[in-house]
């Protein structure tokens, strides 16, 4: 194979969503498996949606999953600039270059004019498209329309016959010509479509194949008719197929969080969402589930990704989060954590040695029971108060019984002579005091936990409480016997 160059070429109108960092890795992935480039590129043509908050978000979202870019935007490039707005005058040579060689023409149609002679077509019960009424003007009408003060867009001539499309993920696909009117390559403000600025930059940036979704195949066939009135060689293409949500629609906003900036802000991992989003229409085999980066650089082909929709599991991608989780070592979370505890208000932005020491010890005790870094906050918050949050459920359940009153003083009172406070010696005294009593151990166990935690369920409750220290242990055993004293 030639040298490999793909793209991922974003308009700048949004977030970067689940659709879109597929592609991205798609092509990032075919890249670094044939040794080639990847060239990041931002189609901001569209004036009046594109803007740089979505610029920066889209470049923020690629570099958090660890994509990075040979050519575009910040690390340049030989084929720049990498930005559509930035390449107007290139735009304009060529689309020039179509109406010297009669491959499109001007068209003065106003948008009013249009539209009229879109509904009249409908009345008629014919065909919507553009008429073709500008296509054979003569010179004279032409200057006329000009005189008038109307300023061209132009069109590409659309020629009879077929155009076909050899896709290397669908195979053939013919599109009948004359079901393609002859549409706008420049409009009248100078600016180009998204059709024609694509062929122009594609073959100028001299990349050898197209790995997009196949929402754009409609697109292809009027791209190739460019290609070949310009005499440019066609790069090879691939449409990979749409993702639906659990529901089999297509994925939305409705089926949860769809920006890759909404994943990071809920927790979840980049390596864990990178290994899912491949999964979306690509395999490797029937049974591999996990790859690192490296396995997926050298294992990802085009010849394994399906022609079928994919369909978008959020609790697959939760379970595989957890996973990365548990693989994850405590300091790198803990690190992660603080952007979640901070926002919650629970910690600093930026937590001394001593802390994060602290977080460290809370994320080694939750790391089993959390599916993302934001169930820090849920599970773990109570580490971080000062007052204790009771859960009303909880409370009646296991503070309420007659029992319970004496034996948190009881308890108290062994913990605080307790030494060292560790896990293993604060065990020894609930389960001593528990046979002492002729009780069972869940009997203590369980009010214990409701009184320093708040809730019914915890980690370990010994090594919640050796987390917690002997301080804050007993003043919160002594803020629930006062609770409990006053009636709840």
């Amino acid at each position: 194979m030639d040298r490999v160059r793909v793209r991922f070429a974003p308009s700048p109108t949004g977030h970067l969503h689940v659709g879109g960092a597929r592609t991205v890795l798609f092509n990032w992935l075919f890249a670094r498996h044939h040794g080639g480039a990847f060239v990041l590129r931002i189609e901001d043509t569209d004036v009046e949606r594109s803007t740089e908050a979505s610029v920066d978000a889209i470049i923020d979202s690629i570099k958090w999953l660890g994509l990075d870019w040979d050519e575009g935007p910040v690390v340049g490039g030989r084929y720049g600039p990498y930005f559509q707005s930035e390449r107007l005058d290139i735009y304009r040579e060529y689309a020039d270059r179509l109406v010297a060689t009669g491959h499109a023409y001007p068209c003065y149609c106003t948008p009013l004019e249009l539209e009229d002679a879109r509904k009249a077509a409908l009345g008629r019960g014919e065909s919507a498209g553009y008429s073709g009424k500008c296509r054979h003007l003569s010179a004279d009408e032409r200057r006329a329309l000009e005189a008038e003060g109307r300023n061209p867009a132009l069109r590409f001539k659309v020629d009879e016959g077929e155009t076909v499309v050899n896709d290397l993920i669908r195979g053939e696909v013919r599109f009948e010509n004359r079901f393609i009117d002859d549409f706008i390559i420049l409009k009248s403000d100078g600016y180009p479509t998204y059709n024609f600025a694509a062929v122009v930059d594609d073959t100028l940036m001299e990349l050898s194949h197209i790995i997009r979704g196949d929402e754009h195949l409609p697109n292809t066939p009027k791209q190739i008719m460019m290609y070949r009135a310009l005499g440019f060689d066609l790069p090879r293409f691939a449409h990979v197929s749409m993702i639906l949500g659990p529901d089999r629609t297509k994925l939305s906003k409705r089926h949860g969080a769809t920006s890759i900036g909404q994943y990071r802000d809920d927790g979840y991992l980049p390596d864990a969402l990178v290994n899912y989003l491949v999964l979306l229409g690509w395999a490797y085999d029937a049974t591999q589930q996990i790859f690192s980066r490296e396995e997926l650089i050298e294992k990802f082909t085009l010849e394994k990704v399906s022609k079928n929709p994919a369909v978008f599991d959020p609790e697959k991608l939760l379970w595989m989060n957890g996973h990365y989780l548990r693989e994850t070592d405590v300091k790198t979370l803990a690190g992660l954590a603080v952007e979640h505890l901070a926002r919650a208000g629970l910690v600093s932005g930026a937590p001394d040695e001593h802390e994060m020491a602290h977080i460290e010890r809370i994320v080694g005790l939750l790391r089993e029971r959390m599916h993302t870094m934001k169930d820090i906050v849920a599970q773990g918050g109570f580490f971080f108060t000062g007052e204790v949050l009771y859960d009303p459920e909880a409370f009646e359940k296991f503070l309420t019984r007659d029992y319970v009153l004496e034996a948190l003083r009881d308890v108290r009172r062994r913990l605080e002579e307790t030494s060292p406070f560790a896990a293993v010696e604060i065990e020894k005294v609930l389960r001593g005091y528990a046979a002492e009593v002729g009780r069972k151990a869940g009997d203590i166990i369980h009010p214990v936990r409701v009184a320093v935690t708040g809730r019914a369920a915890s980690p370990g409750i010994f090594e919640v409480l050796e987390v917690l220290g002997k301080d804050v242990t007993c003043s919160r055993l002594d803020a629930a016997v006062a609770r409990i004293s006053a009636g709840g």
